[in-house]
């Protein structure tokens, strides 16, 4: 009899999960949305697709679409996998997800364990394809003798290079708002063996350059990477950071939004009804001179790279605007979403690369694992490809019998990430590995 997967979200990440488990399994599928609308078009007629409408806090009807199927897959914004953990651990079912495990959901181990349940988190891009690959080379290192003293490594999901057409050097496929949230995190890795904190203030300061395949990036920190040298195996490293990858020059630009207060929660005054005007409100600054005020304030010339990014986004325009927006970060992220999404046929790009340093007995390597991935034009983003093929390999693999691991999981072990990454690579999804001897 065919299994039953329940698929919960049919946003922007969902397609490419769907369409494989159609094409490469005989599993029945219920796509369930808040817009029963979306998962009616995901499904798109398949004879052995369900879509239903579900709002995840109506308790009985989740509760009857878990019960009703073999495996959950949650494609919900990370603070609602916990509501349906819950459920899949009352009707005793497999979940999967491609968000970070939360405290709440690391105490639903041992009672998954005792039911034989596995809980596969964090198998998406970043974090998901990162671990499977980092894992993959740091135990082939261990396994030939060697020791890793030192690993970085950096994500991004970038426009293409012939989409990168606007100063930022990035676009939009969804809401900016958390991409700017991200830029008011402190951070903290591991650098000569000692624990080094990034306050959210000096975030922006700490940020690297980078040279991929002759592409100009730049990388910062990304939040705590210190976890990862106890769920690597990483114990007494000397250089432990997990980053950010951008297009060079991003860093200036958000680091000249945070000096005019417009990565703040910072209400917009009453009666600012122009772009200029509220900048020149909640920045402190004069409106009839704003752009010499602007460049005073952050230190750049009137004419330079940095004020002509901030007028390309309209933020000295003078016209009477209508915006929804109540505070400074959301009107920002609103402007971005209309002047920085991808146009008609353009393609993002997902890139990662791991650097390591490892030392052998007898020799010292250099090894570095990089992924460039493109979307495809008018088709699956990368970004939703990165994320929703592992989960589907995943689905297969557990609902194959072949993943006999339980509890809450990240995909660390060899028993899922030495398929999921063979699987990818026949999807096209390839890293190229250079090692350097001395």
């Amino acid at each position: 009899m065919s299994k039953h997967v329940l698929i919960l979200g049919a946003g922007l990440v969902s397609q490419p999960i769907i369409d494989y488990l159609f094409k490469n399994t005989d599993y029945y599928l219920t796509v369930a949305d808040l817009i029963e609308e979306n998962a009616v078009k995901a499904i798109d007629n398949h004879p052995r697709g369900n879509s239903a409408g579900l709002d995840v806090n109506n308790e009985e009807t989740l509760g009857q679409l878990v019960a009703e199927s073999d495996l959950v897959v949650s494609l919900l914004p990370y603070t609602l996998h916990t509501i349906v953990a819950k459920h899949c651990l009352k009707a005793d079912k497999h979940m999967v997800n491609a968000s970070y495990v939360s405290e709440e959901m690391k105490s639903f181990d041992a009672e998954a364990r005792e039911k034989n349940l596995l809980f596969l988190c964090e198998i998406g891009l970043d974090p998901g394809i990162d671990h499977m690959s980092a894992m993959q080379i740091i135990h082939s290192v261990q396994n030939r003798g060697g020791k890793i003293d030192e690993f970085v490594s950096v994500c991004g999901g970038l426009p293409a290079p012939e989409a990168n057409t606007n100063p930022f050097g990035y676009k939009f496929s969804w809401s900016p708002k958390g991409v700017l949230l991200a830029g008011n995190n402190p951070a903290q890795y591991i650098d000569g063996g000692a624990l080094k904190k990034i306050s959210a203030q000096d975030l922006f300061y700490s940020t690297a350059p980078m040279k991929i395949d002759g592409k100009n990036f730049e990388a910062y920190p990304n939040r705590d990477s210190t976890a990862y040298a106890a769920i690597y195996g990483l114990e007494g490293i000397d250089l432990l950071m997990r980053g950010t990858l951008r297009y060079a020059g991003w860093h200036k630009l958000v680091l000249a939004l945070k000096a005019l207060n417009l990565l703040t929660e910072t209400p917009i005054p009453v009666g600012a009804n122009s772009y200029a005007g509220i900048l020149a409100k909640v920045s402190g600054l004069d409106v009839t001179k704003l752009r010499s005020e602007v460049a005073l304030k952050l230190d750049v010339p009137e004419d330079g790279e940095i004020v002509k990014a901030l007028d390309w986004l309209g933020l000295f325009d003078a016209n009477i605007v209508e915006f929804p927006a109540t505070c400074a970060i959301d009107l920002l992220a609103e402007i971005m979403n209309d002047k920085m999404a991808y146009g008609e046929g353009e393609r993002d790009m997902v890139a990662l690369q791991h650097r390591f340093k490892a030392t052998f007995s007898d020799h010292k390597e250099e090894i570095t694992s990089t992924l460039f991935d493109y979307g495809i034009p008018n088709g699956n983003s990368s970004m939703a490809r990165t994320v929703s093929l592992p989960l589907a390999i995943a689905v297969k693999l557990i609902l194959e019998g072949k993943i006999n691991l339980t509890g809450v999981q990240i995909p660390v072990d060899p028993i899922i990430y030495e398929p999921v990454l063979k699987e990818l690579k026949s999807l096209g999804i390839e890293f190229e590995e250079e090692i350097i001897r001395s």
